[in-house]
């Protein structure tokens, strides 16, 4: 197996995991935003919202010492696990939840934003529980948000770079990904593999945005003729 591909699998196979846990505990955190009025809610929003401002390597760089062994989350993972969090996958796929979470948070907060009270007073009358009506009412009529979602944690951690090579160094085969692979490309002036790997996630990331958004604007075409 050569060394890109090795690379464009660990990438595919941190953006996956990293997509499906946000989808996990992306939902509850931005309901609680679109929703609360509580006085720590600017707060909390500004935070979750931080990785869109803050240079990546500001935030790789604290993760990398947080991950250490000589501060209380590095140490209790190693006490635990008997390995190291900084320089794992472990540890990429925590450095790219914190920073992908505000592009799955984001669309989802305007999805439920929008959502009317409606169906959910109907389900409360019919003793449907909140988890239920979150389940069969919310994710149904907020897919086209959690599918942006996900399209957006998916790509944004495919092209991750400060972070990564922050908090995972370029380990081949454990935590060495694409980007960093093509910066070792054009750093090495081999622009014709850099040029192959470049424009293939190009074409990736417009063939990925061209059916999402296709599927999306099909759906609203639909609703707006059964609308009408």
């Amino acid at each position: 197996m050569s060394a890109d591909f090795e690379a464009l699998l660990i990438t595919v196979k941190l953006a996956l995991v990293t997509t499906c846990l946000l989808l996990l505990i992306s939902p509850p955190i931005a309901w609680w935003l679109a929703h609360s009025r509580h006085r720590f809610r600017t707060l909390a929003e500004a935070l979750v919202a931080l990785p869109l401002v803050l240079p990546p390597t500001v935030l790789g760089f604290y993760l990398l010492l947080a991950f250490s062994p000589q501060y209380l989350p590095g140490a209790v993972w190693q006490d635990i696990t008997g390995q190291s969090l900084a320089f794992s996958f472990t540890g990429l796929v925590i450095g790219s939840m914190i920073y992908s979470l505000p592009f799955v948070v984001q669309p989802l907060q305007s999805g439920f934003a929008t959502l009317g009270n409606r169906e959910l007073e109907a389900g409360a009358t019919m003793g449907m529980s909140r988890f239920q009506r979150f389940l069969y009412i919310v994710i149904p009529m907020t897919k086209r948000s959690f599918m942006l979602a996900a399209t957006l944690g998916f790509a944004h951690t495919m092209g991750e770079f400060g972070v990564v090579l922050m908090i995972g160094g370029n380990i081949p085969g454990e935590t060495q990904v694409i980007s960093i692979t093509l910066f070792e490309h054009v750093e090495a002036l081999e622009y014709q593999r850099a040029h192959i790997m470049a424009g293939g996630l190009m074409v990736f990331s417009l063939v990925l945005l061209l059916f999402i958004y296709g599927y999306l604007n099909r759906n609203q075409s639909q609703q707006s003729a059964r609308f009408w």
